[in-house]
């Protein structure tokens, strides 16, 4: 849900566009060709890492409303609660909320001066330890400090020991062995217990932003705090209004902000579910700028022709997936979730999909590294092929014989739901298409459309479905990634996998410190994560933007932290 697939958590967020409808069953589907599978490669290779129209701060034009779309309205704003952990929370925490570190384009991180004046990451006495030094001037809205305190806080809350405390993940959080004061109160003394190389993505969006110590620190406190409300900021805009009733959330300038002051002197996110009505409000310009999202080729030829609007584009560390419920009463047995993946023909959800949409046709064989990441190996093998064949061979074995139209065992017929959220029409597709192939090998599956606004709460996190289709959104760092999604016990493991053997891979990834043995270590543990049937993923999400070319230092950002001060119009 958030994340660089940091340590702590994959942002993740619905898929709210119209998709393209594909073929039936995946019978009709043939792989990509070579020169297919060439040219999408050539196109990867081709899309910018980010794309925001970068201006000098000095040159952006002071003043100004910004008015941007988010997809889903959250009740919980608490972002490192398993509730918080979406794509939009964070996105609407970012210019009110600290993030410690930033990072740019290429995935390096940088400490954010507005927050810490110094950052050290050091080995003493055998142990790594990570000092921050806060900036004197940083403090909370309602007047209170921010100090060690702060981070103490969310170490405790996070790290898995209370188990009343309900954190997105962990990781990282369950390394640190002490968070203590340093010279003054403004240094927070950080000392792990195992390395931790990825650090870096601790106190931002990557776990969560940092919250203060009082509304995080008791587990109804971290509940109740912030949810359906936003008792306290940090950043150079504060809260106006949060209009519950209209899914509004207005952002001003905030006078006490210690920073540089930010060029816009409001910002407005309007939730709007649709993905098709976030492009007309952009083409009407109640919008400055609509994300388009996969299956959308439609709006992308809109948001094209919109006056005075540019299309913004860059690779991400995002992609589209089906989780497999692993404590389905259909689905426990791991050779029967494999019968389902060998039927489900990825290739052809993947073209319906990015049809039109001027993206590189190519499916995802990894459940960490994406397309484009260095550390990207397709780990697929057979389990990614459509195998009808093989998907009926498996469930003839697991007992499950065809009787009439579908299979059943023990006089009980094999029905999956897909659950989708409502207004949604790629999910829709994604499970129609679902539906022809899986009938195809004997498999009954009813689409379930479930209130949009309760999608991830009520059945995704609670474990009410079968098969499920989501996008997760990944942070420069994608080793965390790993235990947050695929560990045994993780909030975040949806499908509610186990397995020893994943888990101590998971383990032997994240504990290495050197670089490419953790990638070796982690392309290891995505073999295992496959052939468990845990996700199965589908492609890399586009990023693609319609946004207005005065707007400066937005867009598709990749892996870059938007920089709220610096945001703004040219014009």
């Amino acid at each position: 849900m958030n994340v660089r697939y940091r340590a702590a958590a994959g942002l993740s967020v619905l898929a709210l566009a119209v998709a393209a409808c594909g073929g039936g069953g995946g019978s009709e589907a043939k792989k990509p060709s070579a020169e297919q599978s060439q040219q999408a490669q050539k196109q990867m290779a081709e899309t910018p890492a980010f794309s925001i129209n970068p201006v000098p701060y000095e040159q952006v034009k002071d003043g100004g409303t910004l008015t941007l779309a988010i997809g889903q309205w959250p009740t919980q704003w608490n972002g490192n609660h398993v509730d918080g952990n979406q794509a939009d929370t964070a996105t609407m925490l970012d210019p009110i909320m600290p993030q410690l570190m930033m990072a740019d384009e290429n995935a390096t991180f940088t400490p954010n001066p507005d927050y810490v004046t110094d950052v050290k990451n050091e080995t003493v006495d055998g142990k790594q330890v990570v000092t921050y030094t806060l900036n004197d001037k940083a403090q909370w809205s309602d007047g209170t400090p921010m100090t060690w305190k702060d981070l103490e806080a969310a170490w405790k809350a996070n790290n898995g020991e209370n188990k009343k405390f309900k954190p997105a993940s962990t990781d990282g959080w369950d390394k640190i062995e002490s968070v203590k004061q340093g010279d003054s109160e403004k240094v927070a003394v950080i000392t792990f217990s195992k390395p931790y190389p990825e650090w870096q993505g601790l106190f931002n969006r990557g776990t969560s932003h940092l919250f203060p110590a009082e509304h995080i620190s008791t587990p109804e406190a971290y509940d109740k705090d912030y949810n359906q409300k936003i008792p306290a900021t940090a950043g150079p805009f504060k809260v106006e209004k949060l209009d519950e009733g209209t899914k509004t959330l207005t952002l001003v300038r905030d006078d006490k902000w210690w920073g540089k002051k930010s060029k816009l002197d409001k910002l407005i996110y309007r939730a709007i579910p649709d993905p098709a009505a976030e492009v007309n409000a952009f083409a009407n310009g109640e919008l400055d700028a609509a994300e388009i999202a996969a299956g959308a080729p439609a709006d992308l030829k809109r948001a094209k022709e919109v006056p005075g609007a540019e299309i913004r584009k860059a690779l991400s560390p995002n992609w589209r997936h089906i989780t497999v419920n692993n404590q389905s009463e259909f689905l426990k047995d791991k050779s029967v979730r494999q019968a389902v993946q060998y039927a489900i023909n990825r290739d052809v959800i993947t073209q319906s999909d990015l049809k039109d949409m001027e993206w590189p046709l190519q499916t995802l064989g990894n459940h960490v590294f994406m397309n484009n990441h260095k550390g990207y190996v397709d780990n697929s093998g057979d389990l990614g092929k459509y195998n009808l064949e093989k998907a009926k061979q498996l469930l003839d074995a697991a007992g499950w014989k065809q009787e009439g139209e579908y299979r059943k065992k023990d006089g009980k017929e094999f029905a999956l739901s897909f659950v989708i959220p409502t207004a949604t029409p790629t999910a829709q597709t994604e499970g129609e298409l679902t539906q022809a192939m899986l009938k195809e090998a004997g498999i009954k599956v009813t689409i379930r459309p479930v209130p949009v606004d309760k999608f991830f709460n009520d059945f995704i996190i609670k474990g009410d479905f079968d098969l499920v289709p989501f996008s997760w959104i990944g942070t420069p760092l994608p080793l965390g990634s790993l235990p947050q999604i695929y560990k045994t016990g993780s909030e975040s493991n949806f499908p509610k996998a186990s397995d020893p053997a994943v888990d101590a891979a998971i383990a032997a990834a994240v504990d290495e410190t050197d670089p490419a043995k953790a990638i070796d270590l982690a392309n290891a543990a995505d073999k295992l994560i496959w052939d468990m049937v845990h996700t199965i993923p589908l492609y890399q999400r586009p990023e693609i933007w319609g946004v207005k070319k005065t707007v400066a230092n937005f867009g598709a950002r990749g892996y870059k932290y938007y920089d709220w001060t610096a945001v703004g119009f040219t014009g």
